[in-house]
């Protein structure tokens, strides 16, 4: 009867003690997989919704502007030299060496027009573009067309505009297509035509106001992008837009940090629980292991047994906690409310740490009564008969 045998036929007599080790194992297993399975999905899915939605780089011209403010009271600004983007020139940001990660580019003409008596702030942008950096813009009729305006919540609001009216802009008239539901943003007090239309009303045919850049994925070196784009532009001045970016983020890693402090700590409370079910089980075998050492088994033989009854647990521990936590994290996700991109998802590489690290605290945790059953004296150990 090899050691192996021996150790199969352990475990099948003390069932309830391997039920504990193998309960003990799997809780803690169980609980790192689903921590970390749910981190995962949670980056997955910001991350995913960062590579669709908004613009995280603007453009804007340079000026040699002096801010006249103190204290909250603002008394405007002078302005020493203001340099238009010509939209032609937009086109260099195909040849920067992260185009390929550019999702979208939007730009917008902005200016000043008169309608109904007021003064209003005209909106040119790329309709098309406009999809996919505003895709949180919700129109009551339909975004503008050649011809025709929308026109923002609030100015909807003072101006009593409605699709289907004509309004009159700077003398010249328009269809109104759309209005813009509230967005809680400054884009509720604007007017909006496409680009081309924007430009020759307000006589900036070519020029461009600002431009917003989509290119938020996971690999995007956002910094390195402005430093790219504000070459090929030296005319204008790139920032990044990254504060909402890095809260989620942050988010994310305050969690993760929190799950591997969790994970820890039921992974301690199952090494313990390991260490002494195996020391109990090593007292109530003395006897057993006294007879095995009077047949001629070695200490190693001994420790060897052990360790491998520790083993077979701890296996069967790292897989059945990978199964359980991938349920748990899922049903986790779930009742966390995760978005339609989140998705908890088998990971090879996971599995094979787990596992490893379930084998690993397994044999740890067995080491001392191993030691201890291979330190027994054979004689003091038949005196238990």
């Amino acid at each position: 009867m090899t050691i192996r045998h021996i150790a199969l036929q352990s475990l099948r007599r003390r069932k309830s003690k391997a039920f504990f080790v193998l309960i003990g194992l799997t809780i803690g297993v169980s609980t790192t997989v689903a921590l970390t399975a749910l981190a995962a999905a949670l980056t997955s899915e910001i991350n995913h919704k960062l590579d669709k939605y908004g613009a995280n780089i603007l453009i804007v011209p340079h000026s040699e502007n002096l801010s006249l403010s103190y204290e909250g009271l603002s008394l405007g600004g002078f302005s020493f030299e203001t340099r238009e983007i010509r939209e032609a020139d937009l086109a260099r940001l195909k040849t920067i060496k992260n185009a390929a990660n550019i999702a979208a580019v939007g730009p917008m003409v902005l200016g000043p027009v008169r309608t109904a008596g007021r003064k209003v702030l005209l909106a040119g942008v790329d309709i098309q573009a406009t999809k996919l950096l505003k895709p949180w813009w919700r129109f009551q009729g339909r975004p503008p067309g050649p011809g025709e305006i929308a026109a923002g919540a609030e100015v909807s609001r003072l101006l009593g505009l409605v699709p289907g009216r004509v309004l009159e802009v700077n003398g010249q008239k328009f269809d109104i297509s759309g209005t813009l539901e509230p967005t809680g943003s400054q884009d509720d007090g604007l007017l909006f035509m496409s680009l081309a239309p924007a430009q020759a009303l307000l006589g900036k045919k070519g020029l461009i106001s600002m431009v917003e850049v989509a290119a938020l994925c996971t690999a995007c070196p956002i910094s390195d992008m402005v430093d790219q784009i504000t070459a090929v532009l030296p005319e204008a001045k790139v920032t990044a837009i990254q504060s909402v970016v890095q809260g989620r983020m942050e988010t994310i890693r305050h969690f993760r940090k929190f799950s591997y402090i969790v994970s820890f700590l039921v992974l301690l409370v199952s090494s313990l629980v390991v260490l002494v079910t195996m020391m109990a089980s090593v007292r109530e075998r003395t006897a057993e292991i006294g007879i095995f050492r009077a047949l001629g088994f070695r200490s190693s033989h001994v420790m060897r047994m052990v360790l491998m009854e520790a083993g077979l647990l701890a296996s069967l521990s790292g897989l059945l906690g990978y199964i359980l936590g991938l349920g748990a994290g899922a049903l986790s996700l779930s009742f966390l409310g995760g978005g339609t991109e989140a998705h908890v998802t088998p990971d090879p590489a996971l599995a094979a740490c787990v596992l490893g690290l379930a084998l690993a605290l397994g044999l740890a945790a067995s080491v001392y009564p191993a030691m201890t059953a291979a330190r027994l004296d054979p004689y003091e150990a038949l005196r238990s008969l």
